[in-house]
């Protein structure tokens, strides 16, 4: 009997997956962990069981999509309006200040500029897809200081878009007037299709009474509100999981969330754990155990310079300190999208090879070290974990 040559690799690739979240749920840790410490070992540069990065990172791209669309579907919508000063002020500060703190460095060790600023928005990025995940675990994500992270991290997802125009034109490459056009007319109907939705205490979708009792069209038709609204903001060059967030906010003004969970909860288990498995794949452990120790100190640079940085912007902003510094532990690690900032930085040559291998691994374990980071700064602080009261 013929036998897929895949099939095993699979069965490996889960085997991996499923012991490591086994130890890593024994010891208490989340399960993001796990899946980043098993891309590292079924990786390139570990075990080899998978090589083509490409295709598990564009699977992992799904899991992003889904997590934001799952989590506008938990947020209150007039709770994060009401915290536009936060995301607009705080967001734009924290993007100036890095830049600002990395000038110096850069003069140090005679940078070029495109560096500094490149190297400034990557350390100014948080990651949306870990931090609410452990919002949504601690029960956390309504809270003050949550929905002021949230307003942030939505905030970065769309300063993106500015940080690649800027990136681009240092290497020589300007945008054309129908890219930018498109951006700013996606931005603007994003916006007024949330506006619409929020002026409405409710509204029912068109099919709602043909999908009530076939579970299996549920999944179709969730499927298609969150990649289809995706879809479209990524046509306009703006951030896919941002289309899938507001289509999330769609379906909570439309009151059809329980089916909706109901029909995508597995596809999100897997696709977000592919997402982070894809991140790992991109650690070269050889080159981490070589450099250990600046890693080490660039790691703790960073979770502390982002700390202090977020928390003295959220207490300048009326943040009471307790709130400001573990919001700022939260905000502390560096996020997925710094992946794509420090791909463009190395295609137009604004940093080396072995300078993109520091960076990625940085990223990477922030990432990593994140967690128990920010359950530090929760326990120093005083600050209680919602848990063991909210459903995850």
């Amino acid at each position: 009997m013929h036998i897929d040559p895949l099939l095993p690799v699979i069965v490996a690739i889960l085997c991996v997956v499923l012991l490591i979240g086994l130890s890593l749920q024994l010891l208490r840790l989340p399960q993001v962990i796990g899946y980043l410490f098993a891309g590292i070992a079924i990786g390139p540069y570990g075990l080899s069981l998978l090589t083509d990065g490409d295709v598990i990172a564009r699977l992992g791209s799904f899991g992003v999509v889904l997590l934001l669309f799952f989590v506008g579907m938990e947020v209150v919508p007039r709770q994060l309006l009401a915290n536009w000063r936060i995301a607009v002020i705080g967001t734009l500060a924290q993007v100036l200040l890095s830049v600002a703190l990395i000038v110096p460095i850069g003069l140090w060790f005679d940078w070029p500029i495109e560096r500094v600023v490149l190297l400034g928005f990557v350390t100014s990025l948080s990651s949306t897809a870990v931090i609410v995940k452990l919002l949504r675990d601690s029960g956390e994500i309504n809270r003050k200081e949550g929905q002021a992270v949230l307003s942030i991290l939505l905030a970065q997802d769309l300063v993106i878009i500015p940080m690649l125009i800027v990136i681009s034109m240092m290497g020589g490459s300007t945008p054309s007037w129908h890219e930018l056009g498109l951006q700013v007319g996606g931005a603007i109907s994003i916006i007024a299709i949330l506006a619409w939705a929020l002026s409405r205490q409710a509204f029912h979708l068109p099919f709602r009474k043909y999908l009530r009792h076939d579970p299996e069209q549920q999944v179709f038709s969730a499927l298609l509100i969150c990649m289809g609204l995706s879809w479209l903001t990524g046509i306009v060059h703006l951030s896919t999981a941002l289309g899938a967030f507001a289509a999330g906010i769609l379906i909570t003004t439309a009151r059809e969330t329980e089916w909706v969970h109901h029909a995508l909860g597995p596809f999100r288990v897997v696709f977000i754990a592919l997402f982070f498995v894809s991140i790992g794949m991109l650690v070269d452990i050889v080159f981490v155990l070589s450099h250990i120790t600046q890693l080490v100190l660039l790691v703790v640079i960073v979770l502390l310079g982002n700390t202090v940085l977020n928390g003295v912007i959220l207490k300048l902003l009326g943040y009471q300190w307790r709130e400001s510094f573990y919001a700022g532990a939260m905000l502390s690690q560096i996020g997925e999208f710094a992946f794509v900032l420090a791909a463009v930085g190395l295609s137009e040559r604004f940093i080396s090879d072995i300078a993109y291998q520091y960076t990625i691994a940085v990223i990477v374990l922030t990432l990593i070290i994140s967690p128990f980071w920010i359950m530090a700064a929760r326990r120093v602080l005083g600050v209680k974990n919602l848990a063991n009261t909210t459903n995850p």
